[in-house]
């Protein structure tokens, strides 16, 4: 059985409230609180295991004080603003997707930008959380760090509590065996090719999701005509080649997929390009998922198109016979 620490490092506040919320070029410009919540603000990338136990007491003590329950993530994450971006494992829309089928009523996306970053943790605590959102319930992770220089921490929190008629409650690191559950890890996991272990760790197998676009249809011309699917995303978690599975309105196809440059033809733009087995429709603008299983090879440039070629068949062959073998071991 799998064991990890879960430190709860990303911004956590989860709060149960009604209001709407208007985003400008500063940041936060407005706020309409007709009502009160429990919060949790972490970036919340990939929606991980660690996340998902923070989510289910959120979801909890919603239901417990009969108030909507809602978590806060930001446009872009502060490592990206501050010139240190990592590669997302989720786009918005699957993560507030996914955070609406665990029970979450509200998904407040907040612009990190200049003005935001130089907020200090007293002006946070005050102005945002006490006056503007007039939060009553706030969970914080133990080693959680908020505002300019990161000054904030649940001491902090706590001290302002009692005074603004709100409850600060620190969350202790929730521990597995062996590995952490992090980001981190799981982008590590992916960047290795070890698709089981981020499966434990996300709690599901890694997926990227998008609308399928038309590309320059090279790969029909060398008898491998392929889907494109846009990458939303300065940074992919993952790239090479690999064997995937491809779910269309609710079917599952079989597939070989190569996320990269394309250097053989020049490409400057990661793309995402999945050739599916035994397949021949036209899916332009339909929305599909790509479940990644395995790695099968890393990203290469070639001599020429016919050397691309025959790399192609074997990727597709090697494929066939892993799926062919997956299907035999049940």
């Amino acid at each position: 059985m799998l064991m990890c620490y879960v430190t709860l490092r990303c911004m956590l506040l989860c709060f149960l409230f009604f209001f709407f919320f208007f985003q400008a070029e500063d940041g936060i410009r407005d706020y309409d609180v007709t009502g009160v919540q429990t919060c949790a603000l972490p970036i919340f990338d990939g929606v991980h295991t660690g996340h998902q136990e923070i989510i289910k007491r959120l979801v909890e003590k919603a239901h417990e004080l009969k108030m909507p329950s809602l978590v806060i993530s930001f446009s872009v994450t502060p490592e990206s603003f501050f010139g240190r971006p990592k590669a997302r494992l989720s786009s918005f829309r699957d993560k507030h997707l996914f955070l609406k089928s665990m029970g979450v009523d509200k998904h407040l996306l907040i612009r990190f930008n200049n003005s935001f970053s130089q907020t200090s943790a007293t002006s946070f605590v005050e102005n945002i959380l006490v006056e503007k959102l007039k939060v009553r319930h706030c969970f914080i992770g133990d080693d959680f760090r908020f505002g300019k220089d990161r000054l904030g921490n649940y001491e902090l929190l706590e001290r302002f509590s009692k005074p603004n008629n709100f409850i600060a409650e620190k969350v202790e690191r929730v521990s597995f065996e062996d590995q952490r559950v992090s980001s981190s890890a799981v982008r590590q996991c992916l960047a290795s090719g070890n698709f089981s272990m981020a499966e434990k760790l996300l709690g599901r197998p890694f997926a990227i999701s998008g609308r399928v676009s038309h590309g320059d249809k090279k790969g029909r011309t060398i008898g491998f005509p392929t889907i494109n699917v846009g990458i939303s995303r300065r940074l992919s978690p993952v790239l090479g080649v690999f064997n995937v599975l491809v779910e269309i309105n609710k079917e599952a196809y079989h597939g070989v997929c190569n996320v990269g440059k394309r250097p053989t033809v020049g490409g400057e733009k990661t793309l995402l390009e999945v050739f599916i087995f035994d397949f021949n429709r036209e899916i332009y603008g339909e929305r599909v998922t790509i479940v990644f299983k395995q790695k099968s090879r890393e990203e290469m440039k070639f001599d020429s198109f016919e050397e691309l070629k025959q790399q192609i068949a074997k990727d597709v062959e090697s494929g066939k016979q892993y799926f062919k073998a997956r299907a035999i071991l049940g």
